[in-house]
């Protein structure tokens, strides 16, 4: 691992509290999300001088999954004395406006760019619960009167005051006797996995994969390679499976949007504004040069996914350790085809479009945002083509495209699907299940690995195959369990 050095981060006065774990026992490490679900990754590591919680993200896609978002948070906020989090997506970022508001006052530790991204996709968060509360007010089909955000700006914004960057490689003081070393995970940019270390050197060592990206990213470098530690815990988003070759499905894609275009139709790309809308485009590029698809008009609507478009550029333009790309022209308008949506004048603007096109809108998995007003118009047309460019989450609208429903509620009414539906699964962010293995293979056996944020089966598959042929004490944590810290003997 490279040469670290130390920085001490402060955070404001906290009550005094009691924690959960008496002097001199060892850690304890509570799942509070992502345990048997692929949302709402919180993991609280609790020892007798501190608390500090390893991510702290909204859960999403079934409605009971959701309602848990608004119970309140197992332990005091206030009682939490620093927060370390791996990346800016919302499953990972999103709760910490509630535990802001609800007393926490601690440091949140990350890279840089993920400050810079989680201000974008924060506020962007909370202006859509916002919205969405008026909009559910207006037209009275919400349960509740009167239909409430879960958070507002100003809680975003209070969030974002908390926030403390940390280089990768750099051990930054999260809570008395705690430090916390991000190392590039190559899943967004800025994104991290974490080795956190408690009473130094001689204490004990968890380290927490995040989301792990791909080895071969069209911008970002491969994850790094993971340190020995106690304990590890480790996604498991694709578990249970291998992502399809690169090759066959840009040729699926290609194919999809061709026909689309002859029919006269428009392809719908619901797609999550970070890293996700900037491969895509990448890849349209690169198919529209190649002469795969016919030159179309590209309309990229949503200003969140325009937001982080520019961070990826600044990305690449300052050479960030985990950008593989360096300047030159724009890679993200390769073909010069991409409009930039930015208003809601100019996104109703597509309602009008006579021609064929291909529109990328958040969110990725269809739960909310533009996306939802060109899904109504488009799934009801059989000359268009929805394309899902990568996982949907269960209990989410894209899950229901996927498995092939003859209709989907949005906007409080059902819209029938005849447009075709195509999965892709090229362009998802995480590694599969042979990448995580492979990515995991030259670490030492842990005392316990927890396999987390990923559905039941992908995380008890991926479990089994770390114990069969890595030797590992492999585990799926159960929602709510705490378990011993132990230290590698």
């Amino acid at each position: 691992m490279a040469q670290t050095r130390s920085v001490a981060l402060g955070r404001a006065d906290a009550p005094t509290i009691s924690y959960g774990v008496p002097m001199g026992r060892p850690p304890v490490l509570s799942f509070l999300g992502a345990a048997g679900t692929v949302t709402g990754s919180r993991f609280l590591l609790e020892t007798d001088g501190g608390r500090v919680l390893v991510d702290c993200g909204l859960f999403q896609g079934l409605r009971e999954l959701r309602r848990r978002n608004w119970a309140p948070f197992p332990v005091d906020p206030s009682s939490i004395d620093g927060v370390v989090l791996t990346h800016a997506h919302v499953d990972h970022c999103g709760y910490l406006p509630a535990l802001v508001r609800d007393g926490f006052s601690g440091p949140i530790v990350s890279t840089p760019t993920t400050a810079e991204l989680a201000r974008i996709v924060l506020m962007d968060a909370a202006h859509l619960q916002e919205e969405e509360a008026a909009y559910a007010n207006s037209k009275g089909f919400s349960k509740h009167r009167p239909a409430l955000p879960l958070y507002t700006s100003e809680d975003a914004a209070a969030a974002l005051e908390r926030f403390r960057p940390a280089e990768y490689a750099t051990r930054a003081e999260v809570a008395p006797g705690i430090e916390a070393e991000l190392v590039p995970a190559g899943h967004i940019v800025g994104s991290a996995s974490a080795l956190v270390t408690v009473d130094g050197e001689s204490g004990r060592r968890l380290f927490f994969s995040g989301d792990v990206g791909q080895p071969h990213h069209p911008v970002l470098r491969p994850p790094a390679t993971p340190p020995d530690a106690d304990v590890i815990v480790t996604e498991s988003t694709y578990g249970n499976r291998t992502h399809e070759p690169a090759t066959g499905a840009l040729e699926r894609m290609a194919d999809a949007i061709a026909q689309t275009a002859r029919r006269g139709g428009t392809v719908v790309i619901p797609s999550f504004a970070v890293d996700r809308t900037e491969v895509l485009l990448m890849a349209l590029g690169e198919l529209v040069r190649a002469g795969r698809v016919p030159r179309l008009p590209i309309y990229a609507d949503s200003p969140m996914a325009l937001a982080v478009l520019d961070v990826y550029r600044r990305a690449i333009e300052r050479g960030e350790p985990d950008v593989a790309l360096t300047g030159g022209s724009d890679p993200f308008d390769a073909a010069g085809e991409l409009h930039e949506l930015h208003t809601p004048e100019e996104s109703r603007s597509l309602n009008e479009l006579g021609f064929p096109s291909v529109i990328i809108s958040a969110s990725g998995m269809a739960t909310g945002g533009r996306v939802l007003h060109h899904l109504a118009r488009c799934l009801p047309d059989s000359r268009c083509t929805i394309i899902l460019p990568g996982y949907q989450a269960e209990g989410t609208r894209g899950r229901q495209l996927a498995e092939g429903v003859r209709a989907v509620k949005m906007l409080g009414q059902y819209v029938p699907v005849r447009a075709r539906v195509v999965m892709v699964d090229a362009f998802s962010a995480h590694a599969d299940a042979n990448e995580l293995v492979a990515w995991l293979k030259p670490v030492a056996p842990p005392a316990a690995c927890y396999v987390v944020h990923g559905e039941q089966k992908s995380s008890e598959a991926l479990a089994e195959r770390l114990g069969d042929e890595l030797g590992w004490n492999s585990v799926v944590p159960t929602l709510g369990e705490r378990v011993r810290v132990d230290r590698l003997q």
